[in-house]
């Protein structure tokens, strides 16, 4: 699994791509407690511990991949390393 920083925040995550169209992200606890987009949509009502997902942390997920910095591994190691518990 790779790091990303949010640009928009600084939020860290774990991240790894299986094909152009899988992400798989790995929030931590912290992550998504300071998210200011999570915080935002739990005003709203919105259960943000269903699915997270905020799309600036995407916008800097996608550009890390364009970047080369995460790149698409299509063979997947058990267990897979870096990948936290």
């Amino acid at each position: 699994m790779y790091e990303v920083t949010c640009a928009s925040c600084s939020n860290k995550v774990l991240v790894e791509k299986f094909s152009p169209v899988h992400t798989s992200v790995q929030w931590t606890q912290d992550s998504i407690a300071s998210c200011p987009e999570f915080a935002e949509r739990a005003k709203l009502g919105e259960d943000i511990n269903h699915v997270p997902h905020c799309l600036a942390l995407r916008d800097s997920i996608e550009a890390q991949v364009r970047m080369g910095h995460v790149p698409t591994d299509t063979h997947r190691e058990e267990p897979v390393p870096g990948r936290i518990g």
